[in-house]
């Protein structure tokens, strides 16, 4: 009776051994994203779950303001001293959309989660500038740490992600997700929902909101998370987030459709859980085989 009962034990948990293996096992080829280059791995895994186009260089767009807040960070300056708006700092960004206004202040701190929480490029751009050695010392520290961390196919030619100078690939940016994780600022300030910020001289407020959907939604649970977009980028987001009882790291790159990159962490997900995804569009086909030429050629 009790080698009976010993055998049925042994087997229940063989089955639930059997059955967790393979609820972590996906194949790669029953997922279809939307965007030109991808990359898909487990927080801590050293092997990837899905890679699409992960070696191919491209720009980044705002992406880059990860890579911006951790050298802000490592510089140890203080995040509560106030910095100055300034036209050079206009000049940074080509002069291009900002709320901000000239010559107003607002403490470091503040000024990074605006960077990473709604991709405010004046924010960015002034950080640079007030490192210590100037912005030129900043960008220069940014491809210092790119190369710390293995980001070997990377560069950075400013901090905001205006630039489509600023290239890297999938596979490298999922290097710099991982290491900008563990910095608990960067987690906390890119997944503001909401922020209010007062700016004096002169005294205002402005209101901002996270440019990730998926971090205002309650379906997703988003750790850490960064959005980008230029017209030589297309579309482009990383995040770390709580998926299918995974912590997992996600870079999609140069998505076509404001909404796209949303609907690919979808099909991740979708994928994560039943082992399959929903198809993507013709028109998001043709855009892709059209990106790979250029970058091909280019």
């Amino acid at each position: 009776m009790f080698r009976a009962l010993f055998i049925l034990i042994s087997c229940f948990f063989i089955s639930l051994l059997s059955f967790s293996a393979s609820a972590n096992k996906v194949d790669p080829a029953k997922l279809k994203l939307a965007s030109v280059s991808a990359y898909v791995t487990d927080l801590h895994g050293k092997q990837p779950l899905y890679v699409k186009n992960a070696d191919t260089q491209m720009p980044i767009a705002s992406i880059t303001k990860l890579m911006t807040a951790m050298v802000i960070l490592d510089g140890k300056q203080s995040l509560k001293q106030k910095i100055t708006f300034t036209q050079d700092h206009r000049a940074l960004i080509e002069f291009g959309h900002t709320r901000i206004r000239r010559g107003s202040q607002i403490n470091r701190g503040e000024a990074l989660r605006l960077a990473l929480m709604s991709s405010e490029n004046l924010a960015a751009a002034a950080l640079g500038a007030s490192y210590p050695g100037g912005y030129t010392a900043f960008v220069n520290a940014m491809n210092r740490k790119a190369k710390q961390l293995g980001m070997n196919h990377t560069v950075f030619v400013e901090a905001t992600g205006l630039s489509p100078m600023n290239r890297s690939t999938a596979r490298d940016l999922a290097k710099m997700v991982k290491a900008a994780y563990k910095y608990k600022t960067i987690r906390d300030y890119s997944t503001t929902v909401v922020h209010t910020a007062y700016f004096s001289k002169p005294k205002y407020k402005l209101g901002y909101t996270n440019t990730n959907p998926l971090v205002r939604g309650k379906r997703w649970t988003v750790m850490l998370n960064k959005t980008g977009y230029l017209n030589e980028a297309g579309r482009c987001l990383v995040m770390v987030a709580k998926v299918s009882g995974r912590t997992l790291v996600t870079v999609t790159l140069d998505a076509y459709g404001k909404r796209t990159p949303i609907g690919d962490a979808g099909r991740i997900r979708q994928w994560l859980e039943t082992g399959k995804s929903n198809k993507i569009s013709q028109s998001a086909q043709h855009y892709q085989r059209q990106k790979l030429a250029k970058l091909s050629d280019s």
